[in-house]
């Protein structure tokens, strides 16, 4: 067994030589076996070995007992111990989540500090053959598709390990049977109120007496091929997001008819990438999460909304928007003054106010309609978001035009309108970005002093679509770029 152990750390780059390594032991069985068989097989690569545990405080004296146990045999065997005690259940109400999900995040985050602060260089756990067939089971009975059914990783990004993932536990007994070696008992393993100790316990043997004795070995080989498969996938699917995915924290936004054209294999992970970037994980998330947000962008009505765990996917036009639920609008209205840069809020842009003469505007370029009048302002210039029944006169407009109108005319999404800017004076509507001045304040080719405003950035980064036909910079003196960029 120590030599099968060795192999599939050899076949997996587990470990480099002189690295410090932290076993997890948490006292049973599984766990108390990969340590004692890291200790034989150490040599190898020199492996610096440390003894981790995490007491969860679920079980009362019984979780004492086990950190007492595994403090014991750290120092029994000479290794360096180290414990982290948590209150689960106060985690999981806070979180929402269920104690065995609040018992993973736990540990998970544990480890992770670890591994970043140099402390250890690999976590190793002792996750078996037997788990891996229980994990895709549970997982297949779900409803999860190749990504799910590739299992527990022998190896993660972050730096957890797993030697054990192609010994079956039955192995793991004999191992410390034979050599006289204890561990402690999970008393809460039997409690078939889990759904993994049922599988565990009932189904998977019920299977593999009835329908095939090595349908573990056959479970964790699907494991492998879906992961060899999900491996090559997230490179594709990296390759075809990375200038389709648009990433506007705290959300994510794609063309619906960039989806919509997708092979629906493709499309499905296109999904779940977007889904794993504005959420940060994909749990909870499942089929018929993934195939109504896909159903909203095939859609012939241009927009809709539906909720998915922790987030709202939000159709307008030709854009889908993944983020957290929408918060509440929040209005704003503030006093300019010229010469000034104004921050647009939540927009990440600036506007940035200057008089000029006619004198320094010469030779910069022949837009000379695209000015306001200072002569024509007359009172005090205030900068507002857009609110609905707000209209203008926009330059080449005979009459006034609801800025909505605009909007839609440009297809414009719903969230983009939120703070969208315009500038007023008195009741009067003078600027609004993208659509330029009020043709009444437009300044003369004779005008004394006109006003120019311009852009930090092109509204590429405010608006989710190309407005490159229209100039986004109002004033002749601006060094602002041209619109245009879109997502």
């Amino acid at each position: 067994m120590l030599a099968r152990i060795e192999a599939t750390i050899e076949r997996y780059g587990m470990f480099a030589r002189g690295q410090r390594v932290g076993v997890a032991v948490s006292g049973g069985a599984d766990s108390v076996c990969l340590l004692h068989a890291l200790l034989d097989l150490a040599p190898v690569w020199d492996l610096h070995l440390s003894v981790l545990h995490v007491n969860h405080r679920l079980r009362g004296e019984e979780s004492e007992a086990d950190a007492q146990f595994v403090r014991d045999l750290a120092a029994r065997l000479g290794l360096e111990f180290r414990l982290h005690e948590a209150d689960v259940r106060a985690a999981a109400d806070a979180s929402g989540d269920n104690l065995e999900q609040a018992a993973r995040r736990v540990r998970q985050r544990f480890f992770r500090d670890l591994l970043r602060s140099g402390a250890a260089g690999r976590v190793a756990v002792g996750h078996t053959l037997s788990d891996q067939a229980e994990t895709v089971l549970f997982r297949f009975l779900r409803g999860a598709g190749a990504t799910g059914l590739a299992g527990i990783h022998p190896v993660t990004r972050e730096g957890v390990v797993r030697p054990l993932i192609e010994i079956r536990r039955r192995e793991v007994l004999e191992f410390l049977r034979e050599r006289g070696v204890p561990w402690r008992e999970d008393s809460s393993n039997q409690d078939r109120t889990f759904a993994r100790n049922r599988i565990r316990h009932d189904l998977l043997p019920a299977l593999e007496r009835d329908w095939n004795p090595a349908l573990s070995e056959v479970l964790s080989g699907t494991a492998l091929v879906a992961r060899d498969e999900e491996q090559y996938w997230q490179e594709a699917i990296a390759e075809l997001c990375k200038d389709r995915l648009v990433l506007r924290p705290p959300a994510v936004l794609f063309r619906a008819d960039w989806l919509a054209a997708l092979q629906p294999a493709i499309a499905r992970r296109a999904l779940r990438k977007a889904v794993a970037l504005a959420k940060g994980d994909l749990l909870r998330v499942d089929m018929r999460h993934i195939e109504g947000i896909l159903d909203l962008a095939r859609g012939q009505r241009g927009s809709g909304r539906l909720q998915i765990p922790a987030l709202e996917a939000f159709r307008s036009f030709d854009w889908v928007r993944l983020a957290p639920p929408a918060r509440i609008r929040r209005e704003y209205e503030f006093e300019l003054q010229a010469p000034g840069r104004y921050l647009v809020p939540n927009a990440g842009w600036e506007l940035v106010l200057e008089q000029s003469s006619p004198g320094s505007l010469s030779g910069y370029n022949s837009m000379e309609s695209e000015r306001l009048d200072w002569g024509r302002i007359s009172g005090t210039l205030r900068m507002r978001n857009w609110r609905p029944g707000d209209q203008y006169r926009p330059l080449g407009s005979a009459d006034e035009v609801r800025v909505k109108s605009l909007f839609e005319q440009d297809r414009i999404p719903l969230w983009d309108r939120r703070e969208w800017p315009v500038i007023t004076c008195g009741d009067r509507i003078v600027w609004t970005a993208g659509f330029g001045p009020a043709a009444d304040f437009v300044a003369a080719q004779t005008a004394a002093t006109t006003l120019a405003i311009r852009e930090t950035y092109d509204l590429a980064q405010f608006c989710s679509r190309e407005l490159g036909r229209r100039r986004l910079i109002v004033g002749r003196g601006s060094a602002s770029p041209q619109g245009g960029g879109g997502l």
